[in-house]
């Protein structure tokens, strides 16, 4: 586990799909080259927003395998597992450590509701052995799994029973229950954020890292927010969020996702749709989108030459 702490943006990646709905792994080279140069520092692969739950076990290591070889070392790769099955999220982790990931995180398993902290421990612990070497962030993101669980008394059971427990990646806005996880064992565990619009007040709260969606297309604008922040700059700071929050409002006026993919395609990356259960954008609802967009000065503000 020799991975050190997240720092930064790391880019939460999309899965590209042919317009069968088949997985295109030949776009993935081409993702990865588009993200490194906006600045994110990691990318977390086949979680919510890859569609890690709507894609078969085989489809997931295809995916995962993809990103690994074409990001060669140069940013860590983390690798949601989590399954509703939890043998079968061990043997993607399993499968994670054999292909030279950096880290793996998993989600709770869903459909039978898991209750209580040890119960979620126990289930993240099996889960966790499957790749023992390598660091493990449980993926703590309560709208999607319905998980009412405290989760820092997870830390606490977890942090006693999962040896390579090194952090959570919190999907939250609870930003006093994110601070008890900061401070939680004397600040021991990587706690790095998963709320876009809500990065600054989680930096003041003492986030160092996140993981996001929208980072796929704005990466520069959290860039410049984060060192706002850092140089004390607090209204610059404030105004960059503002912009973050007007792109996310205007990304759901649609269904997100499917959003977020017809960004992409007009930044020239052929990503497809989604896969269902979620929704696919229409031509008519695209050039919508576009328009709205164009409207916020978004394809102004969010552009890569402004990253500094």
């Amino acid at each position: 586990m020799n991975m050190p702490p997240l720092a930064g943006l790391v880019a939460a990646t999309y899965t590209p799909l042919h317009d069968s709905g088949e997985i295109n792994l030949d776009i993935v080279p081409a993702i990865v080259e588009h993200l490194l140069p906006q600045g994110v520092s990691g990318l977390y692969v086949c979680g919510s927003t890859g569609e890690g739950m709507s894609l078969t076990s085989d489809e997931r290591r295809r995916v995962t395998e993809a990103y690994v070889q074409a990001t060669a070392g140069r940013v860590p790769v983390i690798v949601q597992v989590g399954h509703n099955s939890v043998r079968e999220a061990r043997s993607l982790a399993e499968h994670a450590a054999e292909i030279g990931a950096d880290a793996i995180s998993a989600t709770c398993p869903s459909y039978f509701p898991v209750r209580d902290a040890k119960t979620l421990a126990a289930c993240m612990s099996e889960i966790a052995g499957g790749a023992s070497k390598l660091p493990f962030y449980y993926y703590h993101i309560p709208v999607l799994t319905g998980s009412a669980v405290d989760v820092a008394e997870f830390m606490k059971c977890g942090g006693d029973q999962i040896n390579n427990l090194v952090g959570l990646k919190y999907t939250d806005t609870k930003l006093f229950e994110f601070q008890h996880c900061l401070e939680s064992d004397n600040g021991r565990f990587d706690v790095v954020w998963g709320c876009d619009e809500m990065l600054l007040g989680a930096l003041a709260t003492g986030a160092r890292a996140a993981i996001g969606s929208t980072y796929n297309v704005a990466a520069p604008l959290y860039g410049r927010l984060i060192a706002a922040f850092e140089s004390g700059d607090l209204d610059q700071a404030r105004k960059l969020q503002s912009q973050s929050i007007q792109m996310i409002r205007t990304l759901n006026h649609f269904p997100f996702h499917a959003a977020m993919k017809a960004v992409l395609r007009m930044r020239g990356l052929e990503v497809g749709g989604c896969r269902l259960p979620q929704a696919r954008l229409d031509s008519g609802e695209t050039e919508k989108l576009k328009g709205e967009l164009d409207a916020i000065g978004f394809f102004e503000w969010s552009q890569s030459e402004s990253f500094a």
